[in-house]
């Protein structure tokens, strides 16, 4: 069975060839709106659009090989509020400052897909993530690096900001953007039932 990855995260990218997958990019564009369902119901339903859109174009493509499509969402939530990718610098500085000196959630949502058999199964993973108290010259000084401008929550913890993490209670991999571990098994008793 051949790997699609439906997403062009670098972080998610580095996690499968970690895992030692092969696999192919294979990125659709599908609408992020949600509504006002809670956070790990958001990353469950954005994840399987966009294993149901990459599904649709290996079949326009004509493909007759079997398939397994992994697409993934991520989001940051605080006192169950989501925190989406920031818009500009002080929507960074905002976010930041929401999370300094708490704990605040990571969910990610998987979707499965296999092809042609076209069966799927879908999961989360929420993680716990405690940031020290930063001061607001700490908050601007790493907003301005930019490296947190097109993450949820403003910032990435594999970074800069790793600096100003206390602790994690959960998958290390889930706050990257895909829960190595959980993915491993549900590939291994996905690939085994279907």
């Amino acid at each position: 069975m051949k790997y699609i990855l439906a997403s062009g995260s670098p972080r998610r990218k580095e996690i499968l060839t970690r895992m030692g997958l092969e696999y192919e990019i294979l990125v659709s564009e599908v609408s992020e709106a949600h509504g006002e369902l809670p956070p790990p119901q958001i990353v469950l339903e954005l994840s399987r659009r966009k294993a149901e859109a990459a599904a649709a174009l290996v079949k326009q493509q004509g493909r007759e090989e079997e398939y397994c499509i992994i697409a993934a969402d991520t989001l940051v939530a605080v006192d169950g509020e989501v925190l989406g990718k920031p818009a500009d610098r002080n929507a960074s500085r905002a976010m930041i400052r929401r999370i300094s000196g708490r704990a605040h959630q990571v969910y990610t949502g998987v979707t499965l897909i296999t092809l042609p058999r076209e069966k799927s199964e879908s999961f989360y993973v929420g993680t716990d993530v405690y940031v020290k108290p930063m001061s607001e010259e700490e908050i601007q000084a790493y907003a301005d690096t930019g490296e947190g401008d097109d993450k949820a929550g403003a910032y990435a913890i594999q970074g800069m900001f790793g600096r100003y993490i206390e602790r994690y209670d959960g998958d290390y991999d889930n706050v990257v953007g895909l829960p190595a571990a959980a993915l491993a098994e549900h590939l291994g008793k996905f690939a085994v039932k279907n």
